[in-house]
């Protein structure tokens, strides 16, 4: 029993980990991914393009690659060291950081798609009622917006409390990495 309770309680705090890192990647990929949707439809040429690439790349390579990427090189490109702290909260830190990268990436197509899913005659209509470019946004495109994307955004964060598990690819101690060692 003792030991049944002590598996237990490692799984406990693992699952905390898990929670928390979902939690924070949440917070900081929603708005960092609208941000980075409106520059992949900014009319500046090389914003546009640059975003895409961007959006392109990390969506086309796997968030263990990021992990591994983000949390090992900077120590060995940099003279210094790792600039991440020592021990987990370093750990986590990188691990939140590649993850809110990688589905800001995710949420910002999601955006864009649905923002550019809302017919242009809706806009126009906006224009013809007096609205300014803003009052057109929030009241008609942005009210639109959301019923198209609440399908793939609840996907992705379906996605997301499954990814979840990677993070054990650098030894940060989540729920999968809890029940290995005790394996």
């Amino acid at each position: 029993m003792d030991m049944f309770l002590t598996v237990i309680g490692a799984l406990n705090e693992g699952f905390l980990q898990t929670l928390k890192l979902f939690a924070i990647t949440l917070i900081g990929a929603l708005p960092l991914g609208l941000i980075i949707s409106f520059g992949s439809m900014s009319r500046f040429t090389p914003l546009r393009l640059l975003t895409r690439l961007v959006v392109w790349i990390i969506r086309g390579t796997p968030l263990m690659l990021q992990l591994l990427i983000l949390f090992f090189v900077p120590g060995i490109v940099l003279e210094s060291g790792s600039p991440w702290p020592s021990g987990e909260s370093g750990r986590f830190l990188a691990s939140a950081i590649a993850f809110i990268i990688n589905y800001a990436c995710y949420f910002s197509e999601i955006y864009r798609g649905g923002i550019q899913g809302v017919p242009v005659g809706q806009q126009e209509a906006g224009q013809v009622l007096g609205m300014t470019k803003s009052q057109i946004f929030f009241h008609v495109t942005l009210l639109q917006m959301v019923k198209r994307i609440v399908p793939p955004m609840s996907n992705e964060i379906i996605t997301l409390v499954k990814d979840t598990s990677l993070a054990r690819i650098i030894s940060m101690q989540e729920i999968i990495w809890a029940g290995y060692a005790f394996i």
